[in-house]
């Protein structure tokens, strides 16, 4: 052999490798977002901000040298729908973790799919139920009622408000919030002296407000995601009604604001900090992640970020870092997230164990009010 050729030899077979490292096949992860539909107020910030996430991993040479492949579909909120499409992912497109879906209703419905499939499903929704009790594929980024359900009684039982009014949406949302909102009453020493529901495409609920001024009640808490909870607010304001009203998690965003217009003013809710991220104080342990995604949001799509994009900013990180981690199978990713600890995300510091896939403590939400259009924290 000429050993004068060994260097240009050598030099080809480097770069034949390092080709091949680059035109490996990329990571694919499938997302299921109500894109469209009832529930795009949730789904469009979640799509935006896991495309963005993508973009910018990629971008950065992607994780351990292989780009992320996002594959989104849109659900349109439909229960049906997402389990198609989650069986497409899962059998077609072959990804190795799902994020979404959007709501409590279609996450309950694609469970057995992902179950059935051995692929990893981090939800965006907030319905206790999800990950309790616990199933082996499937975790959460959203913040769980139960803890949204504690925060509101905690502070009414400072303030001294025993006697409190429910009225929660029909759907799958509102009934695991409606089970908390009645179990943990007693606890904090709540009694619930109106009990009511509406549908999710009901455009007037002056009947069940009259219902509720006319009883001893305190408190009036909403449980429902928009556009219901803004027809609440303008019922309560054009009935004239004063007892202090508290909606759900599930409308932490400026779009309820929008919604609500003049009828928001005053109404407080159990939010993740996103919403008031400049409020925080530096030594805040999630402040400099916060800061980062409304800042970047704001770059992309000329828009706040919010507390539900920050649900899917959470869980294609979450993926990221167990592929990091040296995972690259959908078992190594669930065994990964399963592993995690001391994340700290848009939603909360996130800490997953064998017995807990939702990973958040009461710390993830702060309760919030309208002013002058926009969210305070209450102190």
């Amino acid at each position: 052999m000429n050993f004068k050729v060994m260097p240009f030899v050598m030099a080809a077979v480097t770069l034949l490798f390092s080709a091949n490292v680059f035109a490996a096949a990329p990571i694919r992860i499938g997302a299921l977002f109500a894109v469209t539909g009832p529930a795009a107020f949730l789904g469009e910030p979640e799509r935006n901000t896991a495309k963005m996430v993508v973009d910018e991993i990629n971008r950065a040479g992607g994780v351990r040298g292989q780009k992320l492949e996002l594959i989104v579909y849109d659900t349109s909120g439909d229960a049906t729908k997402a389990v198609q499409l989650a069986t497409k992912l899962i059998k077609d497109d072959k990804v190795v973790a799902i994020i979404g879906p959007s709501t409590t209703g279609e996450t309950m419905a694609v469970i057995p799919v992902v179950e059935r499939g051995h692929v990893p499903l981090i939800s965006c929704s907030a319905g206790s139920k999800i990950t309790d009790p616990v199933k082996r594929w499937v975790f959460k980024t959203a913040q769980n009622d139960s803890l949204a359900v504690g925060r509101i009684y905690e502070y009414l039982q400072k303030t001294k408000q025993t006697n409190v009014s429910i009225l929660t949406v029909s759907d799958g949302f509102g009934a695991s919030g409606r089970e908390q909102l009645k179990s943990q009453a007693a606890r904090y020493g709540i009694t619930i002296v109106s009990d009511d529901t509406y549908g999710p495409k009901d455009t007037d609920m002056t009947a069940q407000l009259t219902k509720m001024r006319g009883s001893r009640t305190q408190a009036i808490i909403c449980w429902g995601t928009n556009p219901g909870p803004a027809v609440i607010a303008k019922n309560a304001q054009q009935l004239g009604i004063k007892t202090p009203l508290f909606m759900s998690h599930g409308v932490s965003s400026k779009k309820f604001i929008e919604l609500a217009g003049d009828a928001a003013e005053g109404i407080r809710l159990p939010s993740g900090k996103v919403v008031v991220a400049d409020m925080l104080p530096a030594s805040d342990k999630q402040k400099k992640s916060l800061m980062a995604f409304v800042r970047d949001y704001k770059k992309h799509y000329n828009a706040e970020g919010d507390h539900f994009g920050g649900h899917a900013w959470d869980a294609v990180m979450l993926v990221r870092n167990a592929i990091n981690n040296g995972a690259f199978t959908a078992a190594a990713i669930r065994d990964q997230l399963e592993s995690t600890r001391g994340f700290a995300g848009i939603g909360g510091n996130f800490n997953y164990s064998p017995q807990d896939h939702a990973g958040l403590g009461k710390d993830a939400f702060v309760l919030v009010e309208v002013k002058n259009k926009d969210w305070m924290i209450v102190k």
